[in-house]
């Protein structure tokens, strides 16, 4: 973890504004954009600090969406997907307007329900480069397109492929 800087102390946690909701270093949270049109970013908390005037801020590793991305969204991108890249930001905490889970693409289809705050990640993205990791994953279908967990999938009672 990165070193609180003089005048700096770290804290455990934050509380959203407006809200009893506690934010902690690890928590995946919804960051209000500038521009209000747009939906709020999503970020996991790297580190709390406060500066001797009490403003708190967040070090934050931002994730992408994929029209966020260098390559934009495709057919088999979710509607929840996020890219978790190596892009890391400190912002207001006053810009944080709630909590998110972001689950691996496992978990995630395994969802009974699927809240407003449930995401997904299957992939890391290279922020300077479009480059992903994996760079490949398992295709299905006659289609040969990576699962869409928005997409309805049946299996082939011949080949048993979905």
């Amino acid at each position: 973890m990165a070193k609180t800087r003089p005048g700096r102390k770290d804290l455990d946690s934050y509380t959203i504004r407006g809200t009893n909701k506690i934010v902690r270093a690890g928590d995946c949270v919804l960051m209000r954009p500038s521009d209000t049109s747009k939906p709020p970013y999503v970020a996991r908390v790297e580190k709390i600090e406060q500066d001797n005037r009490n403003n708190v801020k967040v070090r934050v590793r931002w994730y992408y969406r994929p029209e966020e991305s260098i390559g934009g969204r495709r057919q088999f991108h979710g509607a929840k997907e996020l890219f978790l890249s190596d892009h890391y930001d400190i912002q207001s905490a006053h810009t944080i307007e709630g909590k998110c889970i972001v689950h691996s693409f496992k978990n995630y289809t395994k969802l009974e329900n699927v809240g407003t705050e449930d995401y997904y990640c299957r992939f890391e993205y290279k922020a300077a480069t479009g480059a992903f990791t994996p760079d490949r994953v398992a295709v299905y279908c006659k289609c040969e397109m990576p699962y869409n967990p928005d997409d309805l999938m049946v299996q082939c009672e011949g080949c048993k492929d979905w």
